[in-house]
């Protein structure tokens, strides 16, 4: 064998070892600025019309909504709340599933998300949305059901509190903030993705009993 036969590994660029979680909060940050950008350059409120999900897009077809709404936020706090959650949550998830199931699982949240949200508005219209909340309850949904004895801090209270107890109880907590509060919160946005995430996680579960029985042990 000469020189020349020996294949030469090629060196993966800083994207490509960045780890999905990641690259989804870059690309969370990149499309904020981007469509900000647009839709402070042009008169036709290009956010709400063209990323948001909402029951009036969706009606005009602009499916493609139930995308882009997963990747734009309200603002820099919403954005830095979300991303910050992203990163401790989702880092743990990739490692479960993988790069590719990972990715999968949390698309497929969001869309599932934004479904439930515009099926909603059926019944109370109310303005579009966007946001990563819906696919991250996806996550949390998945969390409390593989590893429902991880113990994680929750805002505002200082002792560090079960996943079975936590998950449902972030769901109920933003639900009674927007009632009391009069808050814009995608309630069903989130209990969409959180259905999702309990469903995966229970199939997982009867699938690799064993896998996540042993992933289980390790955060009891």
């Amino acid at each position: 064998m000469t020189i020349y036969e020996i294949p030469m590994k090629r060196k993966k660029n800083l994207f490509e070892n960045l780890s999905v979680t990641k690259k989804i909060i870059g690309i969370n940050v990149l499309l904020f600025f981007v469509f900000t950008l647009i839709d402070s350059l042009t008169p036709i409120n290009f956010i709400w019309n063209y990323v948001a999900v909402g029951l009036e897009n969706i009606l005009v077809f602009r499916y493609w909504t139930f995308l882009t709404s997963m990747f734009m936020h309200g603002g820099i706090f919403h954005l830095f709340m979300n991303m910050l959650s992203l990163f401790f949550i989702g880092t743990l998830i990739e490692k479960i599933l993988g790069k590719k199931r990972y990715v999968w699982f949390y698309i497929l949240s969001g869309i599932f998300a934004g479904i439930l949200f515009v099926l909603a508005g059926l019944v109370d219209s109310g303005a579009p949305a966007v946001g990563a909340s819906g696919a991250l309850f996806g996550l949390v949904g998945l969390l409390m059901i593989l590893i429902p004895n991880l113990k994680v801090s929750m805002m505002f209270i200082p002792i560090p509190i079960k996943m079975k107890y936590a998950a449902p109880g972030m769901l109920i907590l933003l639900w009674i903030v927007s009632i009391v509060g009069k808050i814009g919160i995608g309630n069903f946005a989130h209990l969409g993705g959180f259905i999702v995430g309990i469903f995966y996680g229970l199939y997982l579960k009867n699938k690799f009993p064993r896998k996540i029985e042993y992933i289980g042990r390790q955060f009891s």
